[in-house]
């Protein structure tokens, strides 16, 4: 535990001006990132006696050993910062938050020459229009099969879209006119990318225009007794009405809003959010927050909308630098609503707005709905936050008092002097000796954290792999931490005898992030019993590392084994500690086994096609790339194969038979 007095700037070092601070730890990791509207009190407010700041405070000030800080002009800079930073060193003492579940989205992806409608979860991509988030993909598929007879937009995955091109036939989307078959040229490229455009518009809430048009079409039909063309106009209008119908009214003026609300305690939080568009909520969505520093709610409503809006704050800066029609269209102004609806205002209100101003390009209006529908419709969205809580204090009840016991656990059984915050687990996956991989996966405060997860191609002392698992576990731990010696001798840091890390100000572009491997573990974990045990501890004290607890968790019958003694340490069944450190474990073993088999895949394709005259590793790919697997590719004939671009006959003619060679064998 640091002394938060070793690290406190001097008196008069500190500027009273606005900008963004980064706490970091011994090893130079980022642990929280803040801002002020004057740096010199708010950093003032952490240096006061520890009994009088809030408990969580306590804890981030005292694992914290420097802090430093970012000058800026405006205090909307502090906040564009201040996002950048969280979404770029994810600190560990910042709030969080998690989506309840993963929310699909109807997506257009207008950036592609043959625009595509489809589902969509997770990151969204540039030159993507998304519409949503809608509570069940089925809501979703529903939707789009109503309103493909009006608008038949492309919705076949690129593999169907290319089949169908190389055989000249389309799908059955195609016979019955739910698809305007782009793929073998009923449609030019520029005719259906306006057919995409049309289908965006109509989402988007303008849809008195195509029912007005088709009306218009109708009457036409039938006055030139097309009575045909007329009765597939009438059910077109009455796809677009039910299609319409599904999104309900709520407010009668065409507002574009998003309204949030919150519900929670000291500990937890539940957010909610609907998308009001043109007066009909278009998209639902829901968080649930983790207070790991200590805010009020008006704090935790400004992080909320950097989170949400900030996600789009790239794709919105290159549609205000030229972007492509497909790219403005897909980074247009819905994304952020003229007006946000909140439960209370965040403390600084205008900052905000201009913020979100600067996102959507024209005036966003941030308040607190007092009276009338919106007034009903916030508390809706508050019923849905409150309901969201309790379904999630259900489905994990004392998640937050159970990693702690868990943790508390592994620290009591295995004489750790502190909590093992962060875990490194490690593991070994083999066939017979060959492709060998190991893994290794991380845990901190008892979570996954799968973007340090790491995989290792075991090479052995003579380049083709190792003799037994044991030495490939010592392969593996040696070159995990040469690795982090080799960063921290870099990076120059404290453990190497350089001196205490320093506060003090900082550019906004300097304090890069550390090394891949420039955080050690305060535990190791190997799959496997003392064998396994004895060849990582052998690695470590190879290197001198003498800082990390390590132990092993045997199958059998879930012994932990420390290195050098006799007997194993029996942790009782249901004990929290030995639940996760079985997490731990098959997390690793997962991650290896999936490594593998990756591996194990690619050498099989790889033998098949190796040693044929004229084939390259390119020309490989190529082949493959064009028929999908090595199964297809045996299938062949020489002429299929010499149609590849770069396959000339002969070529063919030897892989024909080099597939004929490996199969009969």
């Amino acid at each position: 535990m640091a002394d938060p007095t070793t690290y406190r700037p001097r008196p008069g070092q500190v500027p009273d001006s606005p900008g963004v601070y980064r706490f970091r730890d011994e090893h130079g990791r980022v642990v929280y990132v803040g801002k002020a509207k004057s740096l010199r009190s708010r950093l003032a407010s952490y240096f006061q006696d520890l009994s009088a700041l809030h408990p969580r405070t306590q804890q981030m000030v005292t694992t914290a050993a420097s802090v430093e800080w970012t000058v800026v002009g405006t205090e909307v800079e502090a906040l564009a910062l201040e996002y950048s930073w969280i979404k770029e060193f994810d600190p560990r003492f910042n709030v969080k938050y998690r989506d309840d579940k993963s929310y699909p989205y109807l997506a257009v992806t207008l950036g592609e020459e043959f625009p595509r409608v489809q589902v969509m979860r997770g990151r969204k991509r540039p030159g993507t229009r998304y519409f949503g988030p809608y509570g069940h993909a089925w809501a979703i598929r529903e939707t789009v099969d109503l309103l493909l007879r009006v608008f038949p937009v492309r919705t076949c995955s690129a593999g169907v879209f290319k089949r169908a091109g190389q055989s000249g036939r389309p799908c059955l989307l195609g016979y019955i006119d739910k698809c305007s078959a782009p793929c073998v040229g009923r449609i030019s490229p520029e005719d259906h990318h306006v057919l995409a455009e049309e289908f965006c518009d109509f989402m988007a809430g303008d849809t008195q225009r195509f029912v007005r048009r088709l009306e218009r079409e109708m009457a036409m039909a039938a006055q030139n007794l097309e009575f045909e063309r007329a009765a597939k106009l009438r059910d077109d209008l009455a796809a677009l009405a039910r299609a319409t119908e599904k999104n309900a009214v709520v407010l009668g003026d065409g507002t574009d809003a998003d309204v949030f609300a919150l519900a929670g305690d000291e500990l937890e939080a539940a957010v909610q959010v609907f998308h009001v568009r043109d007066g009909r909520i278009r998209g639902q969505r829901g968080w649930v927050v983790e207070k790991v520093e200590d805010l009020d709610d008006a704090e935790l409503v400004e992080h909320l909308l950097q989170q949400v809006y900030g996600e789009d704050a790239p794709a919105q800066e290159r549609a205000s630098q030229g972007a492509s029609r497909p790219e403005r269209a897909a980074t247009a102004t819905s994304a952020v609503p003229r007006e946000v609806l909140v439960p209370v205002l965040p403390p600084d209100v205008e900052q905000v707005e201009a913020w979100l101003h600067g996102l959507r390009g024209s005036k966003v209006r941030v308040r607190v709905p007092q009276r009338g529908d919106k007034k009903d419709l916030a508390e809706t969205v508050r019923r849905n936050a409150e309901q969201a809580l309790v379904l999630h204090r259900t489905k994990r009840a004392g998640d937050l008092t159970t990693r702690s016991q868990a943790l508390q656990e592994i620290t009591e059984a295995l004489g750790l002097d502190s909590a093992p915050l962060r875990i490194e687990c490690y593991d070994i996956s083999t066939t017979q000796g060959t492709h060998q991989v190991g893994s290794m996966v991380v845990f901190e405060d008892g979570l996954p954290r799968k973007s340090e997860y790491r995989h290792f191609v075991v090479r052995g002392e003579d380049g083709t792999g190792a003799r037994d698992d044991t030495e490939a576990m010592h392969e593996v731990l040696t070159r995990r931490f040469r690795r982090y010696l080799d960063d921290v001798a870099q990076n120059g840091s404290p453990d190497l005898g350089d001196g205490p890390l320093q506060s003090g100000e900082v550019s906004a572009t300097d304090g890069a992030r550390p090394g891949r491997f420039a955080y050690p573990p305060q535990l190791v974990v190997v799959d496997g019993g003392a064998p396994q045990v004895a060849a990582a501890a052998r690695a470590l004290a190879e290197l001198g590392v003498d800082d990390v607890a390590l132990c092993g968790l045997a199958k059998r019958l879930e012994e932990v084994w420390l290195p050098g003694e006799e007997y194993p340490v029996i942790l009782r069944r249901g004990s929290q500690g030995l639940y996760l450190l079985q997490r731990v474990r098959d997390e690793a073993h997962r991650f290896a086994l999936q490594r593998h088999r990756t591996r194990r895949s690619a050498g099989m394709t790889a033998s098949a096609l190796d040693g044929v005259p004229g084939l390259g590793p390119t020309r490989a790919a190529a082949l493959l790339d064009h028929f999908g697997s090595v199964a297809r590719l045996r299938r062949a004939t020489a002429e299929d194969i010499s149609a590849v671009k770069g396959i000339g006959p002969a070529t063919a003619e030897a892989v024909v038979a080099a597939l004929s060679r490996s199969g009969a064998g």
